[in-house]
């Protein structure tokens, strides 16, 4: 089976298969319009939330573990405030 081949066809299987369990394949064109920007802005909100969450909470960890290293660059509290 040809890679470039058996690629789309595999999305296109998974697309099916969304549509399928969402049953979107029942709705009008202009519903899924709706339907899809909605989904895509709800999963980019909660992926652009999480990645500020994630980043912020990766720095007050590293600096918490810097600060008992011997690296105080604040008092240990305030990081943990």
């Amino acid at each position: 089976m040809d890679a470039k081949r058996s690629t789309p066809s595999y999305l296109y299987w998974l697309f099916c298969q969304f549509e399928l369990i969402t049953c979107s394949y029942l709705m009008e064109p202009w519903e899924k319009v709706l339907f899809y920007s909605f989904n895509l802005a709800m999963a980019g909100l909660l992926l652009y939330t999480a990645y500020v969450c994630v980043a912020f909470h990766l720095s007050s960890a590293f600096q918490l573990f810097w600060s008992f290293l011997g690296n105080p660059r604040e008092n240990a509290l305030s990081v943990v405030k």
